[in-house]
């Protein structure tokens, strides 16, 4: 086992039982029914989560979050991760980075709600063209007196359809931070936001990622985050952490179907023997657990990292290698689990099946697997091939 402390195997262990018991029994349920569940599901999962005092996990205790370490919200994440349907998303983590920025308005009107979970957020960042690169993006925002006008059409704006606010990033217009990007906290029942449409995705998701535009939509300057000229900066400090929370669940999916996947090889018999036996089936799922092990090892090891105040480039690249290897680790895993079930796993009864479709953008949000090793190859011309020993010069 990878070096944990009793805290650390205490928070791995509450979660699991968490998706053994709350989230996976549900998640055929969930499938058939356009990934939604009953609502008395829905609390009696939140209320447990309370119960195991892992809701929030991202945010500080004084402000009422369950104050983890980097380390151990790897470790719940990674057991998030091996639920279909996003059934795990009913674990909330608010925007870790707001709380150092945040005024004291806006602890006490976004902040704090949210992480009770009486508010819920959601980010309106992506755009049609201005994905990856959000340097791109063309929302303007204006200043008029005491507040800001924003424009702009944002796309892929994941949890819409639950949230009450959501994180706006847009180019200022004019000033001395003109050209530059800020992000300001807009309430969705504010005039001139609206929906465009909502496309349908592969996966079998209760959270909704439609189009969403926002036209001379009138914010008071007190919603605007931190600085202007800094909406990057925040930006890059939710990519780190999406990018390595991906990385874990990615490591739990694996995990999940590299379980499945030898449990029915065991049982299943062909030509008078457990397919298990063949090594046409016997190797991938080698192949499986040796990736599994590598991904985990480098998703816990950049935990570690960031909390112990790791350089925050080093920290970067790590979160886009970790993404990189475990979000195309679990795909490759989750076409060769589909390949064991055989017909089986072409059914949407089947694990494998489900976390075929779903894991594949893993390998697309948050940034693309070509950013990452963009992201990985300019800082290895820049620092070396030390950055895979942990070095950081």
């Amino acid at each position: 086992m990878y070096p944990m402390s009793e805290d650390d195997q205490a928070v791995r262990a509450r979660a699991r039982v968490f998706v053994d018991e709350e989230l996976i029994p549900h998640e055929v349920e969930a499938e058939l029914h356009g990934g939604r569940l009953p609502a008395v599901i829905l609390d009696r999962q939140r209320a447990r989560l309370r119960e195991l005092g892992l809701q929030a996990m991202n945010m500080p205790k004084e402000l009422g979050g369950a104050g983890m370490s980097a380390f151990q919200q790897t470790l719940v994440s990674e057991q998030i991760g091996r639920a279909t349907n996003a059934l795990g998303w009913v674990l909330t983590t608010p925007a870790g980075w707001l709380p150092s920025v945040a005024t004291p308005h806006q602890l006490e009107t976004w902040v704090k709600p949210t992480i009770r979970g009486e508010r819920h957020e959601c980010y309106a960042i992506t755009e049609e063209n201005a994905g990856s690169d959000t340097g791109a993006i063309s929302a303007t925002a204006s200043r008029n007196g005491g507040e800001y006008v924003l424009n702009g059409v944002k796309w892929h704006v994941t949890s819409f359809n639950h949230a009450d606010h959501a994180f706006f990033q847009a180019r200022l217009t004019e000033g001395e931070h003109a050209g530059t990007q800020a992000m300001f906290i807009v309430d969705l029942d504010t005039p001139g936001v609206r929906v465009v449409r909502t496309p349908e995705y592969s996966h079998t998701y209760a959270d909704e990622h439609p189009i969403v535009a926002f036209e001379d939509v009138r914010v008071p300057v007190k919603n605007l985050v931190g600085a202007e000229g800094d909406g990057m900066r925040y930006a890059y400090e939710w990519f780190r952490y999406e990018r390595l929370m991906i990385a874990a669940r990615c490591c739990g999916a694996a995990d999940r179907l590299v379980e499945e996947a030898t449990a029915f090889a065991k049982a299943r018999v062909a030509f008078d023997a457990p397919i298990i036996e063949h090594q046409g089936v016997a190797f991938p799922l080698a192949d499986s657990l040796t990736e599994l092990w590598a991904a985990r090892l480098m998703t816990y090891r950049t935990a570690q990292e960031i909390d112990e105040g790791e350089d925050v480039k080093v920290q970067h690249v790590h979160c886009s290698m970790a993404k990189l290897y475990a979000s195309e680790m679990a795909n490759r895993v989750a076409d060769r689990a589909v390949q064991v079930f055989a017909g089986r796993g072409y059914m949407r009864e089947n694990v494998a099946e489900r976390f075929f479709r779903e894991l594949r953008v893993d390998r697309i949000w948050e940034g693309t697997s070509e950013i990452q090793r963009v992201i990985i190859a300019d800082q290895l011309a820049k620092r070396g091939a030390r950055l895979a020993d942990g070095g950081g010069e």
